[in-house]
């Protein structure tokens, strides 16, 4: 099988996240398999393809608005908004939607700098993203190495080009007055 039929403009792609899809695109940083992060039956299924339990993927908005209508407090946002919008991925509390945070109580999040996902995210709403990638696999830089992760496991690809720079974002996490860097990435603190 190939994957021409699952092939999909950023706009097609965009309607099918709207009716509950899931699928892999580029975002801001590299490919990631994406869903609609206030559909919780999408967020499952993407979830259960990474076989992600108590893992919770990243959060991806157009806005420090878009976090805030999705439950996330806005003192939380404030010990990182400085550094928005950038591949910055900041671990915060969220309140409420424990099928995004899997019970842990926080998850990472980011306020994107790319035009074309913020375009994306202003007609869904923040993302839930995870990269295109099998645990202990190195990310997709490219649509065929992303298909031979997913196969038709996912309703949809965008392709992206070869994403030449592979570098995640960078993780971070407030600790009382004190920013702790999880991961180091394309921001360097």
């Amino acid at each position: 099988m190939n994957m021409n039929n699952l092939l999909l403009t950023r706009e097609q792609a965009t309607d099918a996240l709207n009716s509950g899809k899931i699928g892999i695109m580029p975002t801001d940083t590299v490919y990631g398999l994406v869903a609609r992060a206030d559909n919780e039956q999408a967020v499952a299924r993407a979830y259960a393809l990474k076989d992600r339990e108590r893992k919770p993927g990243t959060l991806i908005a157009a806005s420090i608005e878009q976090l805030v209508d999705l439950g996330v407090p806005q003192e939380e946002i404030a010990k990182v908004a400085k550094w928005w919008p950038n591949p910055l991925s900041a671990v915060l509390v969220m309140n409420g939607r424990e099928y995004l945070h899997q019970g842990v109580g926080d998850i990472a999040m980011r306020v994107v700098s790319d035009p074309a996902i913020i375009e994306i995210l202003n007609n869904t709403g923040p993302l839930i993203t995870s990269s295109a990638n099998l645990p202990g696999q190195p990310g997709a830089t490219s649509l065929a190495e992303a298909y031979a992760y997913f196969g038709h496991a996912v309703d949809f690809y965008v392709d992206g080009g070869t994403i030449a720079s592979t570098q995640p974002s960078t993780i971070v996490k407030p600790v009382g007055d004190e920013i702790v860097v999880l991961r180091q990435g394309d921001i360097t603190l």
